[in-house]
């Protein structure tokens, strides 16, 4: 992947780098900014892995005349040290942990949860009032949550303005008509969310089906969830969200934390036997790329992406994750008893999380096969449509916040994007920018045809799209089914989508939080069937 100044800017990299790149950097770690640690003064593999609660459900509910599962979640402050070594943080939870209970289910029977606001009525990061949807007379605590990745009826997918105030609750329902997948959740409240779920409001989804089941995957104790995200950590041990030099707009277009935490720990252990283990993991960020990698130099196996499993496992030597993408992944620990190994990220030895391998006595009875699942490719004579659309960015000069636009137009203008129900699409991402942008989809699963290079001065001076290179066929591990595309600068990164699932209106975004808050969110509808 190609390196772009979001690179530079995770890394540090600045020394040489142009003007306007030092200011953006500057603006992300503004004079203001308090004394941040630094991780590694602190005692590394102290606190063991949390493993976030499973809940039971409270009752059984109704869905279509169906009998369901219903669970409760309240979203609460509480106060949880992210380190042994650091005093307790302010978070703001599902559940009482960062990250929030795992919603165990199985697809089809599908459930109801009734999410709860119980958080304080001021918020402790900095609102920004010039952002759509947090103009002055919106409360600044408010909160939707979306299931990321599930198909779910409008009224239910959160909504971004469909938002509840501490003391108000709602109740959405999850038909999971849907494979096997590695889902989540997370607040989407327009233009707070990026603080929101900085604070913490997060947690994992995991739908199961037969079919999975009869696979034999490591299961149980041996399946690890993996939630991973960085933050700007204080001296104090509290999360610290930067601000740009203007009070009256400080929003900032990225954020980097100094710290990646898994599973609300900064530098975790887990002990485990020497077998396989399956890690589900999930890219958490606000805006951070995570590239992993084992420290002991063996390949990562790949067995699912963002909606399920792959056709057949992958060898990744560096997985690379955008925000909001899953991995489903099987390590075996066998070759390593009485050792240990490390997830590394960007190249780092010392590591994210430790795996601490001892003997139990116990037979591994779990197997990986050479066929997973039948993941038929999609080929573009299926699609009825084709859609150019473009990613923008716009930098003013007079000190204005910059825009990040999806196909140049705002929230609230017309919806353009009305696919028919049923119908399948191939949507052009035409990548103006230098950045690259994990594009999301709501409710739909989509397949990567291919990325190519193209002449962006001739795109944006006469609106061709003349291509500069061959196109790029999808990695072995983007060969699934998806709900993020990674879009590169530079390229057109072109997906394929059936629109299956319900009629009726959805967002598509960036999931860099801070760019999908400040306009690159837009909505589409998918109108019914004809008759």
């Amino acid at each position: 992947m190609p390196l772009t100044r979001r690179h530079f800017l995770q890394a540090g990299l600045l020394a040489g780098a142009a003007p306007w790149l030092r200011a953006r950097a500057a603006v992300a770690a503004t004079a203001s900014a308090p004394t941040l640690i630094d991780p590694r003064t602190l005692h590394a593999f102290v606190d063991p892995l949390p493993i976030p609660p499973v809940p039971h459900p409270e009752r059984i509910a109704r869905i279509d005349g169906a009998a369901v599962p219903h669970y409760r979640i309240v979203q609460r402050q509480v106060h949880a040290k992210l380190h042994r070594d650091l005093p307790p943080a302010r978070l703001w939870v599902y559940g009482d942990s960062m990250p929030g209970p795992t919603l165990d289910v199985r697809a089809g029977q599908g459930m109801t949860v009734e999410w709860v606001n119980a958080l304080p009525a001021k918020h402790f990061l900095p609102v920004d009032h010039t952002l759509m949807g947090s103009n002055k007379g919106q409360p600044d605590v408010r909160t939707v949550t979306h299931v990321h990745g599930g198909r779910t009826p409008p009224d239910s997918d959160g909504w971004p303005t469909d938002t509840r105030v501490p003391g108000q609750s709602q109740t959405y329902r999850y038909p999971l008509n849907q494979e096997a997948a590695t889902l989540w959740y997370h607040d989407h409240a327009m233009g707070v969310a990026r603080l929101n779920h900085y604070a913490g409001m997060m947690g994992m989804c995991l739908v199961r089906d037969a079919h999975e089941d009869a696979l034999r995957l490591p299961r149980g104790e041996h399946e690890l969830p993996l939630v991973l995200c960085d933050r700007l950590i204080t001296a104090k041990g509290q999360l610290h969200y930067p601000v740009s030099e203007n009070p009256k707009s400080p929003w900032v277009p990225e954020v980097f934390g100094n710290a990646v935490l898994v599973n609300g720990k900064l530098l975790p252990y887990m002990q485990v036997e020497p077998r396989r283990y399956r890690l589900r993991v999930v890219n958490a960020a606000n805006g951070r790329f995570f590239r992993l990698r084992l420290s002991d130099g063996r390949p990562l196996v790949q067995i699912g992406s963002d909606q399920g499993l792959l056709h057949a496992p992958v060898d990744v030597e560096q997985l690379v994750l955008a925000p909001a993408e899953r991995a489903d992944l099987i390590v075996d620990f066998a070759p390593l008893a009485g050792k240990d190994v490390r997830l590394t990220n960007d190249g780092d030895p010392h590591g994210i999380v430790q795996f601490r391998v001892a003997d139990s006595g116990r037979r591994d009875d779990s197997v990986v096969p050479d066929v997973l699942r039948d993941v038929p490719r999609l080929a573009a004579s299926q699609a009825v449509r084709e859609r150019n659309l473009t990613l923008n960015e716009y930098e003013h000069l007079s000190g204005l916040p910059m825009k990040m636009l999806l196909d140049g137009k705002y929230w609230h203008e017309k919806v353009t994007e009305t696919p028919r129900l049923g119908d399948v699409e191939i949507w052009n991402l035409i990548n103006l920018t230098d950045d690259s942008h994990p594009i999301h989809l709501h409710m739909v699963r989509f397949q990567i045809l291919e990325r190519r290079r193209f002449d962006s001065f001739a795109y944006r001076s006469r609106g061709t799209l003349r291509y500069t290179g061959a196109p790029q066929a999808p990695a072995p591990n983007e060969l699934g089914w998806k709900d993020v595309a990674q879009a590169h600068g530079g390229m057109v990164t072109r997906i394929i989508v059936p629109f299956d699932g319900y009629a009726g209106r959805y967002v598509w975004h960036c999931h860099i939080l801070e760019h999908a808050a400040n306009e690159m969110m837009r909505p589409f509808e998918v109108r019914p069937r004809k008759a």
